[in-house]
């Protein structure tokens, strides 16, 4: 049911109260075209008659889409002028008529004159960065102004943004610039910002504020446009089709970043990192069009395409100056699998006591799944399932003795892939249960006997593993089937349905070669609407509480600023029955045997008090709001204990130690202090459960 598409919704509207104004006084403004317009209404119709929450869009809903869209804007309260927000304030109660008329004059409005301000600010700096400020006074740049009252007048906005500029030249200087050379790289980087700002167009100020209004009814139900929605399903595919490069903007030019091993670009050996792109033709004779200046997701647009397509590029190579002429280099699009960012393996030992124990580790960023290609019945298609089920193949010929999933800082995915995840450590059985808005529960059960790892097993999550990863560490240990390590998880509950907008409106796709263009497409973009809730197989719901781990690491970052919890419009925690599931162990006893081992280590542990001493500071300075501009004091709050902290560690484990600005030694492995205790403690368990 979660991968359909909803149909189409034809609603008679009231008649909307519009507010008058005029677009007069701006000379250069940004206007909605009537397919936004559209868009907003078919929106709105969707929210209110699919979401989970029901949620009616009236005045109060409107007040709290007016103060997120002021958020989104200038969340730090650095352009805006309070003026301006006494200006906006006739639009408070009446956003809510103008989303679901289609109305959305009033929304370009402020955007406009926030693009006014923001474009004034950045030019004033470029105006100013020549300044000679005195490092010897003894002030403070107040850098987060979040709850700060808005800025009365531009003489209070000039003062604020004379100690910004003071601030980053006195970064600069630490960072080894002399004074002019301080004064050329800030003009330069706020010159590309003011370049890049120009670039704006409707989809920007469109996506912001339906981010605004999504926000307002849940976190999770947010809108896409064309460029966003083609860039989350690549990353739910964790593939693509196109030359197999990754690309950046330097001063205007189209720049290439980095190069995937046996892509299009990599196997013609005609392009290598920091070459410039000036130009894009489609197939073997397409006109070329110039995309220096362009912003970078349109430039993507129109290099990426249908695998088995020829594009042609306009190549300026690295280090050549930007007048030389540009070689001309023909690709055949491909697809492209994106391996840095699928699941991954690696072997560590642990010697306890006279045994030494092999511990597989299975990192997933995340759960994906080429959904595109799985429905077209492709028996190659790309999934977290597919990829570890290999990958715990391979660590079985290689004989380990236990297996550790690391799900920390993974936010989700598909729910189908948690649900075949947990299927490869469980005979069968029920994985989670999900009630939709008509308070009907499914229960989503592995139905396949087949298991790929019965071995001792933990799962390591933290607090940014969310949605998909609570339902997978949530089942494991309800069943009993391994150790939970870590910091109680996120709390992300509920289930989104992508929808595509042009679905919805009855639109075909546009076809002509211009189509891929923003601004040239009849593209909607698409809405992740939450559509149910998450329910362990237990009956408690992972949303707000998420999964407490069974052994429990101190959290660095607090539950009520990170987390489900923290967010103002999130639905609430509650329990539905269980599920019809035996528990294949008790771990009960065994946990607590774990736990006080563990307790023993820590007490031990310098790298635990290391830990320790990093949430205490990363707690200050996540509380700070302002920073000193006086040069000495600056210095000494930035005294870098990193490196003699990294040094300590390095000697305890035999290693050279570092000089500042060394590098580490290739092939060497970074510290991570919560996968070696991991390790430590599944050789516990092997230990005690024999």
């Amino acid at each position: 049911m979660y991968k359909k598409i909803l149909p189409a919704i034809i609603i008679a509207m009231s008649t909307a109260i519009l507010i008058s104004f005029s677009y007069a006084d701006k000379p250069e403004t940004l206007k909605p075209d009537a397919n936004q317009s559209e868009v907003s209404r078919q929106i709105a119709n969707l929210i209110m008659f699919y979401h989970y929450k029901k949620v009616p869009i009236n005045d109060s809903l409107s007040s709290v889409i007016f103060d997120n869209y002021m958020k989104n804007l200038d969340g730090n309260r650095t352009y805006l002028l309070a003026s301006d927000l006494k200006d906006f304030e006739r639009f408070r109660f009446s956003l809510d008529d103008d989303i679901r008329s289609g109305n959305l004059d009033p929304v370009f409005y402020m955007y406009n004159i926030f693009q006014e301000r923001f474009e004034g600010r950045i030019r004033y700096v470029i105006d100013h960065a020549d300044m000679k400020p005195d490092f010897k006074q003894n002030e403070r740049f107040q850098y987060n102004r979040e709850k700060e009252s808005w800025m009365a007048s531009p003489a209070e906005m000039d003062q604020f943004w004379n100690k910004r500029i003071k601030y980053e030249l006195l970064n600069l200087k630490l960072a080894g610039s002399d004074s002019i050379k301080s004064v050329e790289t800030l003009k330069k980087r706020y010159e590309n910002i003011l370049s890049q700002s120009n670039k704006s167009n409707s989809y920007d100020v469109f996506q912001q504020f339906m981010s605004a209004f999504t926000e307002s009814i849940d976190p999770h139900t947010n809108y896409f446009n064309p460029n966003n929605a083609a860039n989350f399903n690549v990353d739910m595919a964790r593939s693509l089709e196109g030359i197999g490069a990754t690309l950046r903007m330097d001063n205007d030019f189209v720049t290439v970043n980095s190069i995937v091993p046996g892509g299009p670009a990599d196997k013609s050996k005609q392009i290598s990192i920091d070459d410039k792109f000036v130009a894009v033709a489609q197939g073997k004779d397409g006109e070329f069009t110039d995309i220096v200046g362009w912003r970078l997701d349109n430039a993507i647009q129109l290099i990426r395409g249908a695998k088995g397509t020829v594009v042609r590029l306009k190549v300026i190579p690295k280090g050549q100056d930007i007048s030389a002429a540009p070689k001309v280099v023909e690709l055949v699009r491909e697809k492209i699998v994106l391996q840095d960012q699928s699941a991954k393996r690696s072997i560590r030992t642990v010697k306890s006591g006279a045994k030494t124990y092999k511990i597989g580790i299975v990192e997933i960023p995340a759960f994906y799944v080429d959904f595109k290609a799985y429905q077209s019945g492709d028996p190659n298609y790309k999934s977290t399932t597919r990829d570890v089920r290999l990958l715990l193949d391979t660590l079985k010929a290689e004989k380990v003795d236990a297996v550790i999933v690391d799900l920390r800082s993974n936010g989700g995915g598909s729910l189908m892939e948690a649900i075949d995840l947990t299927g490869l450590f469980i005979k069968s059985g029920p994985v989670v249960q999900v009630r939709n808005t008509s308070n009907q529960v499914d229960v989503g059960e592995d139905d396949d006997p087949s298991i790929s790892w019965e071995g001792p097993m933990a799962v390591m999550v933290d607090r940014f593993s969310a949605s998909a990863s609570e339902i997978f560490a949530g089942a494991i240990q309800d069943y009993g089937r391994g150790i939970i390590i870590g910091t109680q998880t996120y709390g992300k509950g509920t289930v989104q349905n992508s929808i595509d907008l042009d679905k919805v409106m009855g639109k075909e796709k546009a076809s002509s070669k211009n189509a891929q263009i923003v601004g040239k497409t009849n593209d909607s973009g698409q809405i992740n609407l939450t559509i149910a809730k998450f329910y362990r197989i237990n009956g408690s719901s992972t949303q707000h509480k998420g999964v407490t781990p069974d052994i429990q690491f101190p959290m660095i970052y607090p539950a009520d600023k990170y987390g489900e919890s923290s967010e103002p419009a999130a639905l609430p925690w509650d329990v539905i029955a269980s599920a019809n599931y035996k528990k294949l162990n008790d771990l009960s006893g065994i946990d607590k045997q774990l736990q006080a081992q563990h307790e023993k280590r820590m007490k031990a542990s310098k790298e635990y008090a290391y830990l320790l001493d990093d949430i205490k500071e990363f707690r200050a300075k996540d509380s700070e709001k302002s920073v000193s501009l006086n040069e000495d004091q600056l210095k000494k709050e930035r005294e870098d204990k990193d490196l003699q902290r990294e040094n300590e560690r390095r000697a305890a484990r035999g290693l050279e130690p570092l000089k500042k600005g060394d590098p580490k030694p290739k092939g060497e492995k970074p510290f991570d202090f919560m996968l070696d205790e991991s390790c430590e403690i599944l050789a516990d368990y092997l230990k005690l459960s024999k």
